[in-house]
């Protein structure tokens, strides 16, 4: 027996032990039951002390490594102990003992994780300050099967991996240790040495919070104690669904947006973006903001699209709690707040997930290219359930831990086909993979479960059949998929000189064959205004005049066109150059010329009639509810249609006039006869046109024109929308 304790103790020693609480900590001696022997494993010590119930014993140094023993007497205040040691450096240090205390996570919680079915995982695994036995300390857990050994290092112990050896749990892989005394703030990482025996430093995955980057070491972090002041709002969301609401997405990048003139280096926090942000969308007009990513990353070249922390908010916007505190006070706004998170691949930071146990624990192995100049991508190993769990997990705690209202999931095309990151047009070689089509479909009906109200958006560039179809019928059940060929179309179209429009007439008309086959949200993003692509202002053709009415005409067409909307920031304002993430949006134009304010003006009218008008969003996704009037006057570029609500009880009328030429008594087709106003034109002087508009009462015409039965003769102004509202009786 005795060789076999020194074999075991040469193996902690040596940072070996798969479970070091075997021989460190109380342990009841054999062959005397009335006696208790105490080990630690202290390296850096050069004496330690026992001390209990105000008695302190010197521990015999049994190995020069620094492994220590005493026998007490084994009684009920034997296990009530702490530790006194003297380090080399003559610190002295005064703690309780890691190896007193039993495995604190449950068979159940082990099993749940291992068949990928622990929603609430983050519950368990990562750093979780904890009171044990009245003792307050953090327990440590990690995900590390393949590990030969796993410890908690950091400042508490020199970064010394041999100090707090962890235990591994059962057969599930998973690593623990409780630390007394580690309260929060205190950093650390995981050591990990693999089965080859290198060594290995790894950031938690499931932190709640970590350094600022380039350092990379995790921080503990309670996130529980915010007082949410949202409950109206949460009760409100459970009652709607915003496939038949107004929902207009602000995208934005939340590192630069607005920053402070004096000081243009630093990122706001969210406590900052909640004081301009907030009110700006609310007045703007907008239902919902959209984040880029602003889970923890290590390079902001990838706009946070290539996450190394999961569970944490990027500390670059402050706390955990500033974003909770940001997410309250939209919601106090009545404003929603949407997530991108990109759980398609990741990057080979040394630091995170890539080879965490030394093996290709959470990815394939096989790389894909990224679109942005950076190292090769990791797709995630979806084949694998705690990888699944992960991830899972991860959606659900931004919807349960900072009530987010929906997430748009990055790239979808890729975690479908893997291989094609980057790629607009998927080849034979991308071949579906059917282990990720399943954590898709097992993610959505998930969240839907505990989360119905909350919405599910893909960006999804291929024709994949069933994006936003329920999962029990066949589809991948996402609520709404970005309009990506609608908006290449569109935006085609109007980068086009006015003369040459009448040649490409079809890219308004053909995209309503697909408009209705999928819930659509209608993206004009970062995607398209980032890397020299110039900004939507920029893309327009003309002079200044003319840019400004065709951008004006273009944002006409997208919120009256069947879909949801959705805008990057800046573009309301009319954002001369394309965008840079390092530096703020050009708000100095708004003082510099009277175009950008009179186009954010426009922008937040439009708004306000989009979202007082029942027919603009009520009938989105079904084809009732919208009707072309005519898209035959294909020389003067001129497309008019009608927009009806669920129940055909009210429509809006649309015209666009896509070149400059000025149209006098031109016939509109309607759907009914009675009188109709003017709602809107693009052209008034107001927003920066040449003030061309109706003003008076027009009355439909017994005489059918072009798809419709009645027609009203209007005035239509050059590169213009007008939106025309019946009066009822």
């Amino acid at each position: 027996m005795q060789s076999d304790i020194s074999s075991e103790l040469d193996k902690v020693i040596a940072s070996n032990h798969p479970d070091p609480f075997q021989v460190l900590g109380p342990h009841v001696l054999e062959d005397d039951p009335s006696s208790i022997i105490v080990r630690a494993f202290i390296p850096l010590a050069d004496s330690v002390r026992i001390v209990s119930q105000g008695q302190k014993r010197y521990m015999y140094k049994m190995r020069k490594e620094g492994l220590f023993e005493i026998i007490v007497d084994n009684d009920a205040q034997a296990y009530d102990y702490f530790f006194e040691a003297t380090c080399c450096n003559k610190d002295i240090r005064i703690f309780h003992d890691p190896y007193l205390f039993p495995v604190q996570l449950s068979d159940y919680d082990q099993h749940l994780f291992n068949q990928g079915c622990h929603y609430n995982i983050y519950e368990k695994i990562g750093a979780h300050i904890r009171e044990i036995n009245g003792i307050k300390g953090c327990i440590f857990r990690v995900w590390a099967p393949n590990a030969r050994r796993a410890s908690v290092i950091g400042n508490f112990n020199y970064w010394d991996g041999r100090c707090h050896q962890m235990r591994n749990v059962g057969s599930s892989g998973i690593w623990e240790i409780f630390i007394p005394g580690i309260c929060q703030g205190e950093i650390y990482k995981y050591e990990i040495k693999t089965s080859q025996g290198n060594i290995i430093e790894k950031s938690d995955p499931f932190q709640f919070h970590g350094e600022l980057p380039p350092k990379s070491a995790s921080v503990v972090w309670a996130i529980d104690d915010y007082k949410w002041e949202d409950q109206a709002w949460l009760k409100k969301r459970e009652r709607t669904s915003l496939a038949d609401q107004p929902f207009s997405i602000y995208e934005v990048h939340a590192g630069s947006w607005q920053r402070d003139p004096a000081n243009p280096e630093r990122q706001p926090n969210f406590v900052e973006l909640a004081e301009t942000l907030i009110p700006y969308v609310k007045r703007m007009g907008f239902t919902h903001i959209e984040f880029m990513p602003i889970m923890e990353h290590t390079r902001e070249e990838s706009l946070g699209y290539h996450s190394s922390g999961y569970y944490s908010v990027t500390s670059r916007y402050g706390l955990p709690q500033d974003f909770m505190y940001f997410v309250d006070k939209c919601h106090q706004n009545d404003i929603g707040v949407i997530l991108d998170w990109s759980p398609s691949n990741f990057p080979p930071d040394g630091h995170s997930l890539v080879k965490f146990d030394g093996t290709s624990l959470y990815e394939h192995g096989d790389s894909v290219q990224s679109d942005y100049p950076e190292p090769q991508l990791l797709q995630f190993n979806y084949g694998r359930k705690e990888v699944v769990n992960y991830l899972i997990a991860n959606g659900l705690f931004w919807l349960d831990k900072f009530h987010v209202d929906g997430i748009r999931i990055n790239n979808v095309t890729s975690i479908l086909y893997p291989g094609s990151e980057g790629s607009q047009k998927i080849t034979p070689a991308h071949k579906e993979d059917i282990d990720a089509i399943e954590f898709i479909k097992h993610l959505n009906s998930i969240i839907h479960k505990y989360y119905p109200d909350a919405a599910l958006i893909a960006e999804e560039s291929n024709s994949f059949y069933g994006i936003t179809q329920p999962v029990d019928q066949g589809g991948l059940g996402f609520d709404f998929k970005w309009n990506l060929a609608w908006k290449n179309d569109v935006l085609s179209y109007f980068c086009r000189d006015p003369f040459y429009r009448k040649y490409h007439h079809n890219n308004l008309i053909f995209p309503l064959h697909y408009s209705f086959t999928e819930r659509h949200i209608l993206p004009f993003t970062h995607h398209d205004v980032v890397n020299g692509k110039g900004s939507f202002l920029e893309k327009m053709p003309g002079d200044q005049w003319q840019r400004f009415a065709n951008l004006r005409a273009l944002y006409l067409f997208l919120w009256t066109y069947p879909g949801k909307k959705m805008l990057f920031m800046g573009g309301e304002f009319g954002q001369y150059s394309g965008w840079n993430f390092k530096s703020s949006l050009d708000w100095h134009l708004l003082e510099e010329s009277p175009y950008h304010l009179s186009l954010q003006h426009y922008l937040e009218n439009l708004n306000d009639i989009y979202r007082a008008n029942s027919p603009l969003w009520e009938s989105d996704h079904d084809p009732e509810g919208f009707q072309w009037l005519d898209i035959r006057n294909v020389d003067n570029s001129i497309i008019a249609y009608s927009r009806f609500n669920r129940d055909r009880s009210s429509h809006i009328i649309c015209l666009l006039n896509l070149t400059p030429q000025l149209h006098h008594e031109y016939k509109v087709g309607v759907p009914e006869e009675m009188s109709y106003r003017e709602l809107l034109s693009t052209d008034r002087a107001e927003y920066g046109g040449s003030d061309v508009y109706n003003s008076e009462i027009m009355e439909a015409k017994d005489e059918p024109y072009a798809g419709a039965p009645y027609h009203v003769v209007i005035s239509v102004p050059p590169l213009a929308g007008v939106i025309l509202q019946p009066l009822k009786s």
